[in-house]
């Protein structure tokens, strides 16, 4: 598109985000409510008419400040994310605001950021979460091949999953899980197989409680992983346990005693070594 006749160069905007808030993260959905103030300022009448929000939908927008070159509005919008799930549930998350011209590319319009308008509310909460990081982007987006891009400016704002709530709501039972049939690898009576089978059991329901909060995804997660291993370490010592009933009720006791033996040694082993690898990889 040609520059209108008369002009050298495009309009400059100034615009800034102060976050007021954020609210209601579903991670299933991939969105999360916002409340932030934007600022406009230009050289030639702007209007937040001229713009408008890609990733999400404005819910409201009362204007605080009216002046034709200089524009201020308190906004209340759903934003839309598309969730990284790979650490669930130790999950990390970049909650983005994208501003766009409307109608006017690059040629019309170039945003610029206002530093001193932007921020982040430090009474800014998410309970469950722990905000990372905020930055800003100016970048453009060209929808058509050979089409003159538009400018965007992207606020980014990272979030990550409070770990202490993650460890004591899902980890920790899961965990006592664990600990409690493996310790059952002690015990040479037939009753051991009764409580490990009530042990898997328990597993499994609460791994469906948490993973029922996700959406279905094409990789494997943290939790899936970590369940793996939970759910292998509860088989070894279901087989050990009816390994030894088979040989009690055959009264082959060197058999039950090697059983045992082997049981006791082998599966802790793997089952730490496992788990050590795969928390090892948050932090690599």
């Amino acid at each position: 598109m040609p520059v209108p006749e008369g002009k050298t160069a495009p309009d400059s905007v100034q615009i800034g985000i102060y976050v007021v808030d954020f609210n209601r993260v579903d991670v299933g959905a991939g969105t999360v409510g916002a409340d932030f103030y934007l600022h406009l300022k230009s050289d030639t009448p702007v209007s937040i008419n001229d713009f408008e929000l890609m990733n999400g939908m404005i819910t409201s927008a009362s204007t605080v400040n009216d002046t034709p070159y200089e524009k201020e509005y308190r906004i209340v919008a759903v934003l839309t994310n598309e969730p990284d799930l790979s650490r669930y549930p130790f999950d990390r998350h970049t909650l983005v605001i994208k501003i766009e011209p409307k109608i006017k590319n690059e040629r019309e319009i170039v945003l610029v950021t206002d530093a001193t308008e932007n921020g982040l509310d430090p009474e800014a909460d998410l309970p469950g979460w722990t905000f990372t990081h905020t930055r800003t982007v100016v970048t453009n987006k060209t929808y058509i091949t050979g089409e003159v891009p538009y400018s965007r400016v992207v606020f980014s704002y990272g979030i990550v999953r409070d770990a202490t709530s993650t460890i004591l709501k899902f980890f920790l039972p899961i965990m006592l899980i664990v600990i409690v049939s493996l310790s059952s690898l002690m015990m040479k009576v037939s009753s051991r197989l009764g409580l490990n089978a009530s042990m898997f059991l328990a597993a499994v329901l609460i791994h469906w409680r948490v993973a029922d909060a996700i959406p279905l995804v094409a990789y494997a997660t943290f939790l899936d992983l970590f369940m793996i291993m939970t759910y292998a370490t509860l088989v070894m010592v279901l087989v050990s346990g009816i390994l030894i009933l088979k040989f009690t009720e055959n009264k082959d006791t060197a058999r039950v005693d090697l059983v045992n033996h082997w049981s006791i040694r082998i599966i802790p082993v793997i089952s730490i070594v496992a788990y050590f690898l795969l928390f090892l990889t948050l932090v690599l």
